[in-house]
């Protein structure tokens, strides 16, 4: 088993005309072990969704390297797909499909043998049983949210990226989730990346924290670490002073100090 289940080095990218770019990321290096979860956390724009996005192969970077479970994502990113899985609650499945057709679908395409078990066993645990015939278009932004998981751990992943994993979830359900992400991670030894704007679900659920602000990382550290460095009694705190620029710790918001190796 690799150290690493992701390793990114100078990692950027550009939007627009080469006379013109607008920097979306910008030269950012990290490493997530393998069996950790790491929070990556960061105001809108700040370039968490590219950063994910590159990470799964949507997007080719501009410039850097990237590594996820010993693959190049660039030039092997076939050999490790089938091993890593991820789920955003802003990402539709299609409306007109039952949420076990589109369960079903998504199972096919990644190869699966037993589909139809697996989507029984996954609705079970995620209370999603007696929502399996309705049209995925019809469930509230709630019952969406557990489906979108349910779609991400279909293949049983190695790495799960997870994007606001209990977006618009009642605070009884979203603990429940959470209960059961740790529990996959302990059973499996699963790697998880995470972006939430929770930040008691960040300080429940990470080893490790990323903070990005205009596509660079400017400070990482365990959360108990950045409480302490920035003399704050919340993540939610230092969140704020990292996202408005203000306060920050010693070092913390220089490129040359954010993104020094692990």
């Amino acid at each position: 088993m690799n150290q690493y289940a992701i390793k990114a080095e100078g990692l950027t990218k550009r939007f627009g005309s080469p006379t013109n770019p607008v920097v979306a990321v910008d030269a950012i290096s990290f490493a997530v072990p393998g069996g950790s979860v790491t929070g990556l956390l960061g105001g809108n724009g700040a370039g968490k969704t590219t950063t994910i996005s590159m990470l799964l192969g949507l997007l080719l970077p501009s410039e850097g390297r990237i590594e996820v479970l010993g693959a190049d994502m660039v030039r092997q990113r076939h050999r490790v797909l089938p091993r890593m899985n991820f789920s955003s609650p802003y990402v539709e499945l299609p409306h007109r499909l039952t949420v076990r057709e589109n369960l079903t679908v998504y199972g096919h395409l990644y190869g699966l043998s037993g589909v139809a078990a697996r989507v029984r066993e996954l609705a079970a645990h995620l209370e999603l049983t007696r929502f399996l015939d309705r049209p995925s278009g019809g469930l509230s932004a709630g019952q969406k949210t557990r489906v979108a998981l349910a779609k991400a751990l279909l293949n049983r992943p190695e790495l799960l990226l997870l994007d606001e994993p209990t977006a618009s979830l009642d605070p009884d359900t979203a603990d429940w989730i959470r209960t059961y992400l740790e529990e996959y991670r302990r059973e499996t030894g699963a790697t998880i990346l995470l972006a939430s704007h929770n930040m008691l679900e960040v300080e429940r659920l990470c080893d490790t924290v990323l903070m990005m602000r205009q596509g660079r990382i400017v400070d990482r550290g365990a959360p108990v670490a950045l409480l302490a460095r920035y003399g704050r009694g919340s993540l939610e705190e230092v969140f704020l002073d990292i996202a408005r620029a203000r306060g920050t710790a010693s070092g913390a918001d220089k490129p040359e100090a954010a993104d020094a190796a692990e």
